[in-house]
Formats: structure tokens, sequence, C-alpha cells
């Protein structure tokens, strides 16, 4: 994991994902766009966590964290996230391969800003990301509800 200072006009990106295929694979649809980015990635939840223990650390415009980890799960993150009080406002994208309802519906009471379901192709990967990098969070938190959390592109 590396971590920079980041210029102004340049996203800092997240992703906290324990598969290194879909890591790549984001990696590479996000380099696809024309979004200028830093990306730092992590390959667990416990990685994760232990980054944002440290009140330095740079924080993301949004993270992207996958929901099924072993160890340390997504939800699990998401609600040590939100309990950190720096952290609260922090964009974070559920970034996962379940469509269940009960995972959305979790998701969204315990604070995260957008549920994806990975796509199963780059082009799908590559408008999605776009999507949500192009979204304003602060406002779009104001009419949040299970029709408009969940991105289906």
């Amino acid at each position: 994991m590396m971590v920079e200072k980041y210029e102004r006009d340049t996203m800092n990106i997240m992703l906290a994902d324990d598969d290194a295929d879909d890591r790549m694979f984001f990696e590479e649809a996000l380099s696809s766009t024309p979004i200028k980015f830093n990306l730092t990635l992590f390959k667990d939840g416990f990685e994760l966590m232990d980054y944002f223990s440290n009140p330095e650390s740079e924080l993301p415009h949004i993270l992207f964290l996958d929901l099924n980890m072993p160890g340390k799960s997504g939800i699990q993150c998401l609600e040590e996230l939100r309990a950190i009080p720096r952290l609260r406002e922090m964009s974070v994208a559920i970034y996962s391969t379940s469509s269940a309802d009960r995972d959305i519906e979790d998701t969204l009471s315990k604070g995260a800003n957008i549920y994806i379901q990975k796509p199963s192709n780059f082009e799908k990967l590559r408008k999605v990301i776009s999507h949500v990098l192009k979204t304003n969070w602060q406002f779009h938190m104001s009419g949040l509800n299970k029709e408009t959390f969940f991105l289906n592109i």
C-alpha cells in the first residue's frame, strides 16, 4: 500500500477488495476514464482499518468497499468507519457481487452512500465508476432511499 500527497484536481480513490483480479479489473476500468486519480488498494478489511486507525491518514474522496471479505467483512468495516467521527462524512460505495435486499438494506442503514453490484463486463464497470465519481455525494445524501441507493447500470 502506497499513500502519497494528492494534487487538487486529482481524485483520491480507495478500494478494499480481497480478490486480486477484481482489484486489477477495477484499476484498469478506472484508468480508462478521463478522471485524474490516485488509487490506494487494500487487500482486506484489516489492512483498511489499520490505515484509518492513524488519525493522520489521508482521506479519500470515495472508498469502494467490497462487502464479502474474509476476516473482517465490508459491513464490519463500514460500522467501524462510521463510528470514527472524522470518517462519518467520508463517501463509501459498497462494491459487491451480491444483490440481496438484506445486504442493500443493511449497508444503507449503516451509512453507506451507494451500493454497486459488481458489473460482469469491463464497459459496464467503466460506466459505473465514471457515474459514481461524478456524483456530488454531499448533495446526493439528502434524498437517499433504497431506490436511489442501489446503482444498476
